[in-house]
């Protein structure tokens, strides 16, 4: 090396032993000034590779790329200006040494490299290059050396004046090359148009930017000014679209499966002999090596940036031992700590950078195969086999889609573990060997035992988490029946009897919670004990091994910060394992679904077919599935174009296989189908999408006003629009929710027509709708005369007043055609066909005779589908009360949106100071006092840490005598006491916080239940039973299980934190100084990150079920959208509803991005001071105290990161306290009970009533129902009340029990005002028949007597009585018959007896019957009267009667109209009075 540069090479007295160090000019000229040349030819070869790949259009020449140029150019010139010069020496016969032409010559051409490297980039449209940042940032680093020792030799020696003169122009232009490299191009030109409206930023950011994340900054700041909104997203970059990873690994999934159904040969011979030496060619293909494939290459460079994450995560312990060596040796220049201190923060921030840029590729990863397995699976569910559907589920393809390719994103985030974490686990012990030698082992031994504990902790918590699913489940199924039920509740005085209920369920569900808070304190105090007790244990193996051993400084700190290395793989690794387990089932899974069999596409010929024709079928049979026997045997059919022909025949004999055989949707086992010309499809159960009813008829054609209002005609549609709330533009729910099914099986054939194909295929249309509909439908539609006329149909159809009309007729019988012809023919046939007519004739015939009656009938369904938006022609009254609550939901949402534009701002100001008043209501629900008892320990706590590691510092510095330590017994006694004493303290602070937790959540859920129970009927007349359930489910949840854990990790990240600074500041009190700019950096960002990620997450989470929701639809109807040939527009859905939610799923993780380098930048800086006064007060400090403050600050930036990531979980989840308090202070209804106002015990003992100017409304603000009401009943009266529907009278049942209070008015029975006694008092002593017979789950016996308080005797005797005594005898279980939710096991009418024998049970002196609306069948209700008859016939009775032959020989009747009384007579002088009930009676027929 001399030779080649004339000097020495290294030498130690003038570079590292010196105040004032130099290195030779010979490491100058070569080392240094070949490390950026070596930097970028090595890089080359990669970089131009992936500029061949990626062309983004050129850039068009500017300013700055002409200057960068230009500096390239002139730093060229100055090389080799030095090269020149050389030569210039060697003719003059100085001869310069070798390395005066090597490396000017290699310098040279690498800068030239760089200048054309510069306008490649420019050409392959590189706004912002990476490569050459690095590479001038390279230079210009190793140039300063060299700058500041020739400024130190200033020009001694003459001749050098050239070569100095020519590094100082080197030297600025470098700099100058820097600056420039920093800025960042203009957009490519010619690159493909982007006419997005909002573009992401990070396309067109230069390195840097992307490098820190910095064009993220703009919408944290956003975010922070105002709630984001979706315009606010900015478009998915073209790489994460669904439209190109999609196709990408749709290709490869073909690809695979192509390789796997053709193995290697070619003829049989060949083909035999390949399986028998290759078995395993005939492999199933396999969908991971198409996800490899697919994303394998873009995952791998994460993996190389974790690599050197990795390998630099082992520098900071070195540089922290060289640190210490530092500081015991008192004689070393000072400038050694300060390079020391400089390479700690290098080489953390590096570490940042990257770790960051590896899980941006790893999220980034997760997210489009989350993108592709959704889009594979739908594409897949459009095309598969109506048998392979039937072998899994809706509900099951929806999972694979929801829950498995969210499982694939979570592993992706920690794939990399699997090899990462036995690197680090190696490289750790192997520092650690090298440290403290064998004992290590011992250290290692604790932590690997500690893992089957914690594991095991973790199997019970799950069991624990099962059994707690489970009491939560019955509890909201209870609820969700006492919401449902509350009227009836209330009427009955029931309340107590079911709170009891709902809280003995919740005492199991809090005594669970309690078991598995006590397992989690254990696993917290494992968890936090773990790195102690490992260093303990090593350091006590250590020191008593071998007297010689001497635990120093550099041993103990280094040792552990190698430890907390040590702890996160070994974590992680056995959490990595379960989690790939997983996935590899979702796999299977997902692999099964995409390997079904698909519908061949070309079952059905289109081109081919004789002239004339528009269907024919030849020879065909056809199965549901490959290995189920053919459903269709044997079809020949011509049906010539424009024919109209119906398909008859029994149930089950294959009239709608026939119509999805020609729809391709059946297996084609044997001859030829054809069909001409596009085609339109009604199945027999109308598939309605979640769209505007518009939409639905539209179905993706162009709209057409004059063709949309003819449709509607034609298909009955117009009334019902008039109906709906919204008219055409009305949201219909899912699977047409609020529709009946006639108006479902219109709104089909509406699309069908609209449609304009022209072959029809109608599945049995006309079943669905009453019968005048139907002939309306097929004269205006169907039949000859119909829209239709001119176009080819196929009916299958059960009417037979239709078929005179039609072309053709198809008649099947068991899978075959058995004739065919017109209908004169086949009644001349007389075979099949006739008998078939014979049977049906009679029933049809009638309806046929009175289509007058049906016209009226028609106008009366329209009012009454008025007033609650079904039509009840439809008879389906479950749906009803699901179809109604979707209504209400659907005028709520239009209400909500009104009003939140106005209110935002004023919500901003509001906002911290209900963040401090929610935060001390849950202090206050956990109890003030523990909430203090929690913070003192976790004080207590983390002194206890601080005291254990003073205590470990201090025993470093023991002073060494005859090579060994004294007294190392007591020190590692204090040592190991005061780290168990952390241990015990957080086992108790965390129990604590579990059982304050816990409290916190009975008391709430407690007062929330209450205060449910007291609330008014009109609440929940104007609540959706949805939001209170959420209410208690969501939020109760949140309380139970999210916001104790969150609070545990917050405080320990805090106090951790917070001990941190203790510690530095202890030890170097300058850092006071630098905490304040930190600390407000560290707020700011925090905040915004707060407010914005918490934006993002609720973007997210609104905008995910749709993608499920509408592909739960699509599976449903992928028939219709096949027949219709819609595939294609569907797919593209799809596509947009997941690129939607992906919009604010991106942004959510750059944000973790983003606050992770700003955050983990100020625990970088906290590295960097403690280091540097550490150095700069190296005098006054003893190693220990620094090995101390330096370990810790290396600690800090993970806590600041979780701290901060906390703040955000706690404020977002918070939320549900002040939800809950809000539904626990609305407002209540009168006391239950009032003391010393309770009536006698016999009360009411005549049953006298009397209304005095009596008036209510149901709400405020709303009218008068009833409006002065005078009138008295005697004791045992009977009184009828009758009167049009909205007269008023079940206004007045309400009234007698108070559910609606007086407006002006009282009520009295026997003399008693019942405004003064007790809701309870009132409620019990009445009896009340209510309209609709409410049953709740549970046995027999609660539902007739809920408090236990009558004896076996009475309630059989009440059975007996109301006529269910045989039934219930007959029933094994007897009085503990169980009923279902809702009563659904038994009939209506014997809801409606369970509800008679209440009131026999309950027997008070007035009863009030609300007669059923619901058609009862006839003998209940006798039986009901008869009982009442006899059993009350002492008791003031009052019926609502809509039937009025039950109260013609009632005492007194009372007409209400209009909410006033009109009429009060006895029965016979009513209809002599010839008045309104004259008139009711006549109706029907009774006058």
């Amino acid at each position: 090396m001399e030779a080649f540069c004339g000097s020495r090479f290294w030498d130690s007295n003038l570079s590292v032993h010196t105040d004032n160090p130099d290195l030779t000019p010979c490491f100058q000229n070569t080392i240094l000034a070949w490390i950026p040349s070596i930097y970028l030819w090595s890089a080359l070869p990669f970089y131009l590779l992936y500029l061949k790949h990626n062309k983004r259009g050129y850039i068009v020449l500017s300013m700055l790329s002409r200057f960068k140029t230009l500096f390239g150019v002139l730093l060229w010139c100055v090389s080799w200006a030095d090269l020149f010069y050389s030569f210039h020496e060697l003719l003059q016969n100085r001869t310069p040494p070798p390395v005066y032409f090597v490396t000017p010559l290699i310098v040279g051409i690498t800068v030239l490299l760089a200048t054309l490297l510069i306008q490649y980039e420019r050409l392959r449209g590189v706004q912002s290059s990476g490569v050459l940042i690095i590479f001038w940032f390279l230079s210009v680093l190793c140039a300063v050396g060299p700058f500041r020792s020739k400024i130190m030799t200033t020009a001694g020696q003459v001749n050098e004046r050239f070569r100095f003169t020519t590094f100082y122009i080197y030297f600025a232009l470098i700099i100058v090359e820097l600056i420039l490299s920093c800025f960042k191009e203009k957009p490519p030109f010619f690159s493909p148009v982007n006419t997005d409206p909002n573009p992401c930023p990070e396309l067109t950011s230069g390195f840097l930017s992307r490098l820190t994340f910095w064009w993220f900054t703009s919408m944290a700041i956003l975010g922070y000014k105002r709630p984001l909104e979706d315009k606010d997203l900015w478009s998915l970059n073209e790489d994460d679209t669904s439209k190109v990873i999609v196709q990408q690994l749709s290709k490869e999934w073909d690809k695979e499966k192509a390789m796997s159904s053709h193995g290697p040969g070619g003829s049989a011979l060949e083909e035999a002999e390949v399986l028998i030496r290759h078995k395993k060619h005939n492999r199933k293909p396999s969908f991971l090596k198409a996800l490899l494939r697919t994303f394998g290459s873009y995952f791998l460079i994460g993996s190389f940036f974790k690599l050197i994450q990795d390998l630099l995560s082992f520098v900071n312990p070195q540089l922290l031992s060289a640190l210490i060596g530092f500081i015991k040796n008192k004689d070393a220049p000072a400038w050694w700590g300060y390079v020391i201190a400089a390479l700690m923060f290098i080489c953390a921030v590096l570490q940042t950078l990257i770790l960051h840029q590896h899980f941006q590729y790893c999220f980034v990863t997760g997210m489009r195969l989350r993108t592709g397995i959704t889009g594979v699976i739908y594409r897949k569910s459009l095309v598969i086999t109506n048998s392979a559907k039937r072998s899994s589920t809706v509900g099951e393809i929806v999972n694979l889609m929801s829950v498995d390719a969210q499982r694939f994103m979570d592993l992706m985030t920690f794939l990399n573990m699997l090899w990462s974490a036995p690197l680090q686990i190696f490289l750790a012990l192997y520092f650690l060997w090298q440290t403290l030698g064998p004992s290590v082992l011992a250290g290692v031994a604790v932590m690997v035992l500690l893992i089957p504990f914690n594991s095991a902790i973790a199997m019970k918590t799950r069991a624990f988490q099962v059994e707690q699913m489970r009491y939560k489940d019955s509890r909201i199924k209870l609820m969700n029946e006492i919401l449902g039920g509350i009227k009836v509740l209330k009427l009955y005085a029931w309340e107590p009897s079911f709170s009891e209920k709902v809280l003995e369920i919740r005492k199991n569900e809090l005594r669970v919670l309690k078991k598995s808070a006590y397992l989690n304190s254990l696993s917290n105090f494992a968890w936090i004990s773990a790195p102690f007790l490992v260093a303990l244990t090593t350091f006590a193996v250590y020191v008593s091994v071998d007297e010689k051993n001497i635990l120093d400084a550099e041993k103990a700190f280094v040792s552990l910060s190698l430890f907390n290395i040590l702890k996160f793989p070994l974590s992680m690794l056995p959490q990595v394992i379960s989690n790939i387990v997983q996935t590899s089932v979702s796999l299977k899974r997902i692999q099964q679904f995409l390997s079904h069999d698909e519908l061949d596409p070309n079952s059905v010929e289109t081109k081919a077919i004789a002239p004339g024709n528009a269907i024919s079928v030849t020879n065909a049979s056809f199965s549901w599935g490959k290995e189920l026997k053919p459903s269709l045997k044997d079809i020949n059919l011509l049906v010539p174009s424009g024919a109209l022909v119906a398909v008859v025949g029994h149930v089950g004999c294959g009239k709608s296989s026939l119509v999805s055989a020609l729809l391709g949707e059946m297996e084609k086992l044997e001859g030829e189908v054809a069909v001409k010309g596009s085609v339109a499809y009604v199945p027999q159960q109308a598939w309605i999408q979640n769209a505007t009813l518009k939409d639905n008829i539209l179905f993706g054609q162009a709209p057409n006003e004059q063709k949309y209002q003819n449709v509607l005609e034609a298909c009955a549609l117009k009334t019902d629009l008039e109906v709906l709330p919204g008219g055409d533009q009305t949201e219909i729910g899912e699977k047409g929710i609020n529709l009946s099914g006639g108006q479902r099986q219109r709104v089909s054939l509406a699309r069908a027509v609209y449609s304009n194909s022209d072959i029809y295929l109608l599945d049995d249309p006309l079943s669905a709708v009453d019968s005048h509909v139907a002939k309306h439908i097929f004269d205006k539609v169907i039949g000859p005369d119909g829209v239709l006329k001119g176009k080819t149909r196929i009916l299958v159809t059960h009417g037979i007043s239709f078929l005179p009309q039609v072309d053709h007729i198809v008649v099947l019988g068991d899978g075959k055609i058995s004739e065919m012809g017109s209908y004169q023919d086949l009644l001349k046939q007389n075979k099949a066909f006739a008998e078939f007519l014979r049977n049906y004739a009679l029933d049809e015939d009638i309806e046929e005779d009175e289509p007058t009656v049906l016209e009226e009938e028609e106008v009366l369904l329209a009012e009454d589908t008025l007033s609650i938006h079904t039509d009840l022609a439809d008879n389906e009254p479950v749906t009803n009360e699901v179809r109604k609550h979707f209504l209400r939901v659907c005028v709520f949402y239009t209400v909500q949106t009104l009003d939140c534009g106005s209110c935002t701002n004023h919500l901003c100001c509001v906002i911290l100071q209900v963040k401090l008043t929610v935060f001390w209501q849950y202090m206050k629900a956990v109890g003030p006092v523990t909430s203090l008892v929690i913070c003192f320990l976790y004080c207590c706590q983390n002194a206890a840490a601080i005291g254990a590691n003073v205590w470990l510092s201090d025993w470093t510095n023991e002073p060494v005598i005859n090579e060994t330590q004294h007294n190392t017994t007591m020190r590692i006694g204090v040592y190991a006491a005061l780290g168990l004493l952390q241990g015990l303290i957080v086992l108790i602070s965390s129990f604590t916080l579990a059982m304050g937790g816990i409290s916190a959540a009975r008391s709430l859920h407690t007062a929330l239940l209450e205060n449910k129970f007291h609330t008014p009927q009109s609440f929940y007349d104007t609540t959706p039973t949805g939001r209170i359930i959420n209410r208690f489910s969501k939020d109760i949840y949140v309380i139970d299980e999210v916001i104790p854990p969150t609070i545990v990790m917050f405080f320990g990240t805090f106090f951790s934190s917070l001990s941190t600074m203790i510690v530095i500041i202890a030890s170097t009190p300058l850092f006071a100084v630098v905490i304040v700019p930190l600390a407000i950096l560290y707020f700011f960002v925090q905040r915004f990150y707060v407010a914005t990620s918490r934006q993002l997450k609720r973007l997210e989470s609104v905008s995910r079920s749709p993608i499920y929701s509408h592909f739960s639809e699509t599976v449903s109807g992928a028939s219709v959208i096949r027949a219709y040939g819609r595939v294609k527009s569907f797919i593209d859905i799809s596509d947009l509803k997941v690129d939607e939610n992906q919009k604010s799923y991106y942004p959510g993780i750059i944000s973790n991005r983003w606050l992770g380098i700003r955050v983990e930048f100020v625990g970088n800086c906290i590295v960097l001071f403690a280091a540097l006064f550490a150095v700069i007060g190296k005098n006054s400090l003893n190693a220990g105290l620094v090995g101390l403050s330096v370990s810790y600050a290396l600690q800090v930036t993970l806590s600041l990161n979780w701290m901060v990531r906390m703040t955000s979980e706690l404020e977002t989840n918070i939320v549900a306290v002040e939800r809950i308090k809000e539904y626990s202070e609305t407002e209540t209804e009168a006391p239950w009970v009032i003391e010393g106002k309770s009536p006698p015990e016999d009360w009411p003992s005549k049953g006298e009533l009397e209304f005095v100017n009596y008036s209510v409304r149901y709400r405020k603000g709303l009218d008068l129902v009833l409006k002065g009401l005078n009138l008295q009943v005697h004791g045992g009266e009977k009184i009828g009340i009758v009167g049009r529907t909205g007269a008023g009278k079940s206004s007045m049942t309400l009234c007698l029990f108070r559910i609606l209070e007086a407006a002006k008015g009282e009520i009295k029975i026997d003399g008693v005002k019942i405004a003064e006694i007790g809701l309870h008092d009132l409620r019990s002593r009445l009896t009340i028949i209510p309209q609709d017979p409410v049953l709740f789950s549970g046995t027999l016996r609660m539902n007739l007597d809920p408090f236990n308080k009558y004896s076996d005797e009475e309630i059989w005797k009440a059975l007996e009585l109301s006529h269910l005594k045989r039934f219930v005898s007959s029933q094994p279980s007897m009085l503990d018959y169980e009923c279902s939710e809702g009563g659904e096991n038994l009939s209506v009418g014997q809801r409606q007896l369970v509800c008679l024998a209440r009131a026999l049970l309950r027997k008070t002196r007035i009863l009030i019957l609300d007669e059923a609306t619901a058609a009862v069948d006839l003998e209940t209700d006798d039986l009901i009267q008869m009982t009442i008859r006899t059993q009350f016939e002492d008791c003031t009775v009052l019926t609502i009667a809509h039937r009025l032959n039950t109260i013609m020989d009632y005492t007194r009747v009372l007409v209400l109209d209009n909410g006033t009384v009109a009429e009060f007579d006895t029965p016979a002088n009513l209809i002599a009075s010839k008045g309104i009930f004259y008139s009711m009676a006549k109706d029907a027929g009774l006058a």
